[in-house]
């Protein structure tokens, strides 16, 4: 497997609870695994393959579909508390007793869900471009999200060009390149996502931010939390505030970049989480 890459590694399957569950593995077959998880509206062909390469050279690395995500069975629920026991139930299912987690948007929501649920599961934590449950500021997220689908209707493109990227002639290529990266994996592609799932992620994600927000102190594992200076989801402020209710974390933002900063500056990211996760 020392030569297999992302966009050629075969999608495997656990029986989660009854349940099928997709996910891909990737790099060594030891040490403690990190796990992967996804934003809004992503199945596995999401991942950028030069983040998923880049830590399965010294990691092995899972990523997954969550229930009723893309290629896995069952219906998404409608809460990341949900959405969190059904993580952790795939990562038992799998035989882990610990885990590292790297959460992107929505995922990182729910990686905070599973070291709340099941602390004892968790041994370092990545939170990229993701804030806290409780952030607030949903309406306007909503509002953003809906003029970038219009606008990605009206160009035939894809509204992640609008949502993670700046409309700068820097961020306009790290959107071509990111893009096409997407792209490379030709066979065995991932199940679009389902119009249920959009809907239940998207009922996730307003009650999360309308919720009491969480006691994050008594996260007490190392966490990683990165963004892009300019993210029009999930603000870059939720971000520090988050870092600064954790009691141990490190807080990045790389510069000129949006809710995609880490695929944009995955060169600077990958060695920094490698850095991060090393024993």
């Amino acid at each position: 497997m020392s030569n297999v890459t992302w966009k050629d590694v075969p999608t495997r399957r656990v029986d989660v609870g009854g349940v099928p569950f997709a996910y891909r593995q990737l790099g060594p077959d030891s040490g403690v695994p990190v796990i992967f998880l996804h934003h809004l509206m992503a199945v596995l062909d999401d991942w950028d393959p030069r983040i998923i390469d880049g830590i399965a050279a010294q990691r092995r690395v899972i990523a997954f579909d969550n229930r009723g995500v893309g290629a896995s069975g069952g219906s998404v629920p409608p809460t990341i508390e949900e959405m969190g026991r059904d993580a952790i139930a795939f990562i038992r299912a799998l035989g882990f007793s610990q885990v590292d987690l790297l959460g992107f948007s929505l995922g990182g929501g729910v990686a905070q869900m599973i070291a709340l649920q099941a602390p004892d599961l968790v041994r370092r934590m990545v939170l990229a471009g993701t804030g806290p449950r409780g952030g607030g500021g949903i309406d306007e997220i909503n509002r953003i999200a809906v003029i970038a689908y219009l606008k990605a209707a009206l160009t035939l493109s894809d509204p992640r060009n609008f949502l993670f990227f700046p409309r700068t002639p820097e961020g306009k290529r790290a959107a071509k390149d990111y893009f096409s990266r997407l792209k490379e994996r030709t066979k065995d592609r991932d199940k679009p996502i389902s119009l249920q799932a959009r809907r239940a992620q998207l009922q996730a994600i307003r009650t999360a931010g309308l919720s009491v927000p969480d006691d994050l102190s008594v996260i007490k594992q190392p966490v990683f939390v990165a963004n892009g200076d300019h993210d029009l989801m999930v603000a870059s402020s939720l971000s520090a505030d988050m870092a600064r209710r954790l009691p141990s974390a490190q807080l990045t933002i790389y510069p000129d970049s949006g809710h995609g900063g880490v695929f944009q500056h995955h060169r600077a990211f990958v060695p920094a989480i490698l850095d991060f996760l090393a024993d």
